[in-house]
């Protein structure tokens, strides 16, 4: 066999290993160089599975056999030249042609040879020169087939030559490859276009893709447009995303993915060249999903940003809400109708007197912070704190069919909070030794027609609230100081919860105001209105009233000792009020009311 070997123009493969060997005979193919070295770019092996020497002693060319594995172990590229313990060897289809076309040696150009373009970089092998063809190869120097379906036209049976059954016609001038193609013996491989076909029929493939000249090919641009157009579409898609959201940019990508698919199936089928439309639409991909997780975190930044800003105004509750709809927080405001409270600390001057800085704002501080948190628990909006003075409404930014109802029960409860507190200052104070000074508030409500919005300009503005109704439940709360009553209502709130403890207090002139406005003392809850003894109260009040409008003082008086039986003892300063409005009757002189209006002497 060794005889018949030599010969003829036979060549011997052998298979590179990942551990040394014996050491691999010479190669038989010379090599040039064209650029630089090609050795560190090609598939490189540390030993060799080969031949028996005296087979391959007189062999003509001596060829790997070896193709490098892709992650799914499908063939798709060929080495064209290998390295073996740093020595240069053909593949078994390079050696096939060299040794058919009677060359000696191979020539290796890579980038930065003569007509080769490398940019200044070291980008590795370009072209294999073999005979009198040109081999286009990647990099690595690897071959990319445009693999054919197995085709049973391509095989001889080697026991019809054995046999005889074959001449010698159908040989001569051809190259043989000699293989096995049984499935026991394990050399069957995947291609792109066959889930199995036999080794040798890969090597063959790729001999006729050299001689033919139509292997497929990646130019050496193809990475870079490649990358110029992930950065164009994905500059493109983030900016749609941020600007137009989500479907949008997905749109825009489904579109850029169907683009870069028929881009590349034209590249290959019309030029032969690779173009990835895997990376490209794994990236682009990527970057929607990246583009629409910033655009998720940044609404959900304005959200939290809404909702830090309004939780210190609004109860939890309306906050989520809101945040729901940030599109609402916009310069400008709407008419609507709301409730108004305005709650002002009694004596304030006077309990300041004796505080430095530090002690007045921890002072204000301890007292705003449960009223507050009433208001905010009764649905309410925080408009603004002015000094000692804080100031709410209801029915704003959200709607609230029950205003009017919320504000009343949040004023009472505010009256109850203030009660707690005293009573912890009270026992503070017993602690420290020094007399206790509860603190009183005046509290006016007032329902109407109001312009609420985000006021100001465009660089800030505030949440607010302006209005004709807004002074005069401002007026109201002065005007608890007058008649000695914590909560004061216009009629517009009593109306709309007519069913609380409302005490009727008669009809004020309002500044700026031609027609009178009535106004109710806000005593208790539904629960109360519903007591005997309130109704009670309510009946000798009326009569108190009535009386002190006829000028009757005889029976004015007897009414006004049995009302102080029956009166709590919250309602002691109103008392006093109408002993003034009695004893003015005797003088014929009226009491006023600074700053909001003058009572009618005596109330109607």
């Amino acid at each position: 066999m060794a005889q018949a070997i030599a010969g003829a123009p036979v060549i011997i493969g052998f298979a590179g290993t990942e551990v040394p060997t014996e050491p691999l005979g010479p190669p038989k193919a010379g090599f040039a160089f064209a650029g630089d070295d090609p050795t560190p770019y090609v598939p490189a092996f540390a030993g060799a599975a080969q031949s028996l020497p005296i087979l391959g002693n007189g062999a003509t060319g001596l060829a790997s056999l070896n193709w490098v594995p892709e992650v799914d172990q499908v063939v798709r590229r060929l080495p064209v030249v290998v390295s073996v313990d740093g020595k240069l060897y053909p593949s078994l289809a390079a050696e096939c042609l060299r040794v058919a076309f009677g060359a000696s040696s191979l020539l290796v150009k890579t980038a930065g040879a003569s007509g080769e373009e490398d940019f200044g970089a070291k980008t590795g092998i370009a072209a294999i020169r073999i005979g009198d063809i040109e081999v286009a190869t990647d990099e690595g120097g690897q071959l990319w087939p445009r693999f054919t379906k197995t085709d049973r036209q391509r095989f001889v049976p080697v026991w019809k030559i054995l046999s005889g059954q074959v001449s010698d016609t159908e040989i001569a001038g051809r190259i043989v490859l000699v293989g096995a193609s049984a499935a026991g013996l394990l050399d069957l491989r995947s291609t792109p276009v066959d889930a199995a076909v036999p080794g040798v029929e890969v090597h063959a493939q790729a001999i006729e893709q050299m001689l033919l000249g139509n292997a497929l090919s990646r130019p050496d641009f193809m990475t870079g447009a490649e990358v110029l157009y992930l950065i164009a579409v994905g500059a493109l898609i983030s900016f749609l995303i941020y600007r137009a959201g989500a479907a949008v940019g997905a749109t825009l990508g489904a579109l850029t993915i169907v683009a870069v698919g028929a881009a590349s199936w034209l590249a290959y089928s019309r030029m032969g060249w690779l173009v990835d439309p895997v990376y490209p639409t794994l990236a682009v991909t990527l970057l929607y999903i990246a583009g629409t997780v910033y655009l998720y975190l940044r609404t959900e930044g304005e959200k939290r940003r809404v909702r830090t800003a309004f939780s210190r105004y609004m109860s939890p509750d309306m906050v989520a809400e809101l945040a729901a709809n940030p599109g609402r927080l916009k310069l400008g405001g709407e008419m609507r109708e709301m409730t108004l409270l305005f709650a002002d600390v009694r004596g304030f001057t006077t309990i300041s007197e004796g505080l430095d800085a530090e002690s007045l704002t921890r002072f204000v501080n301890r007292l705003f912070t449960p009223l507050s948190n009433v208001i905010l628990d009764h649905r309410g909006t925080i408009d603004k704190y002015m000094g000692d003075a804080v100031m709410a409404f209801w029915n704003a930014p959200l709607d609230d069919a029950e205003h009017a109802r919320r504000s009343a029960e949040a004023a009472l409860a505010m009256l109850t909070a203030l009660e707690a507190l005293n009573g912890t200052l009270a026992r503070e104070a017993e602690a420290e030794g020094r007399p206790p000074k509860p603190i009183k508030i005046g509290i006016g409500l007032n329902t109407g027609h109001c312009c609420v919005g985000n006021l100001g300009s465009e660089q800030r503005f505030d949440y607010s609230v302006i209005g004709d109704d807004v002074n005069i439940a401002s007026r109201l709360q002065d005007l608890t100081k007058s008649y000695g009553v914590s909560v004061i209502a216009g009629e517009s709130t009593y109306r709309a919860s007519s069913d609380m403890a409302y005490l009727p207090l008669g009809t004020v002139s309002v500044r700026g105001k031609q027609v009178g406005t009535r106004i109710y003392a806000l005593l208790g809850d539904r629960g109360l209105a519903q007591t005997p003894g309130f109704r009670h109260l309510l009946a000798h009040h009326a009569e108190l009233t009535a009386a002190l409008a006829a000028s009757d003082r005889h029976r004015a008086k007897e009414l006004l000792e049995s009302l102080r039986g029956l009166a709590p003892d919250d309602l002691s300063g109103h008392l006093d009020y109408l002993a003034g409005l009695l004893d003015a009757i005797a003088t014929e002189s009226g009491p006023t009311a600074d700053g909001i209006g003058t009572p009618a002497p005596p109330p109607r």
